[in-house]
């Protein structure tokens, strides 16, 4: 499903319809450290002047991303979601795995850092915000870690690294960063979570993670109602344009 939008300040009130009558959004290339990134990218009408990257899920670049850009798109904000996975989608968890362990570290912090580059040119901006889910929120991280000079704001939904020989270097994390993670999750418990948001306060970050109870892994993806949670999502979103608003003001 793709929105149509009414705004009240940064509440917004979505209406559903049919994928076909998106008009935000379009696939772009963009130069990534020598080669060629792509990933969709929806342009607001009206622009407030700030750019967002979105981070896929492990399923790849699949509709609801694409919406989650033109809903950022819809407040006026330039947001671009690269396609790490270059074209595939899965449909089934095995599938997804096997697409996530097959990324190339060194590719996709490219197509990353690309992604970043080309909003500031196309924002005429010096920072960026970075909102990523589930594998793509665990990246957000990486990519802030990577780039402090150009991140201002990141916000991971349930997302972390688990392995910590890929963890970043959390210390060179220059954004504010804001977490959404679910109470129910056994990739992001509350456990692993809550311990990270410790570790990043004691290093001196600007963080916070919320915890919404009762929901599960991806309950901000409404193209799954299995899990989907109207008002835990509802209630993220309204927390975040605001901590986007300010972090990067």
């Amino acid at each position: 499903m793709a929105f149509a939008s009414q705004s009240f300040g940064h509440r917004t009130n979505w209406i559903y319809f049919s994928a076909i009558f998106r008009i935000m959004g379009k696939m772009i290339e963009f130069p990534s450290n020598g080669t060629n990134g792509v990933g969709y990218l929806a342009t607001p009408t009206t622009s407030n002047g700030k750019a967002i990257v979105v981070i896929q899920e492990w399923w790849g670049l699949v509709d609801h991303i694409k919406d989650v850009c033109d809903r950022f798109a819809a407040l006026g904000y330039l947001a671009l979601a690269p396609d790490l996975y270059h074209g595939k989608v899965a449909t089934e968890p095995d599938e997804a795995g096997k697409y996530m362990m097959a990324l190339e570290i060194d590719k996709f912090a490219k197509d990353l850092s690309g992604a970043v580059d080309e909003l500031m040119v196309r924002a005429e901006t010096s920072k960026v915000g970075v909102v990523g889910f589930c594998m793509g929120g665990g990246l957000a991280l990486v990519l802030a870690a990577n780039r402090p000079d150009a991140v201002g704001a990141v916000a991971p939904f349930y997302g972390v690294i688990p392995w910590p020989e890929a963890a970043p270097d959390y210390s060179a994390i220059t954004a504010s960063i804001q977490g959404h993670y679910a109470e129910i999750d056994d990739f992001a418990p509350p456990k692993v979570s809550r311990g990270l948001e410790r570790s990043l306060v004691e290093l001196g970050k600007d963080a916070e993670f919320f915890v919404y109870p009762n929901t599960e892994h991806a309950f901000f993806n409404d193209a799954r109602p299995e899990v989907y949670d109207a008002a835990a999502s509802n209630q993220a979103w309204d927390r975040l344009i605001p901590f986007l608003e300010e972090s990067l003001r």
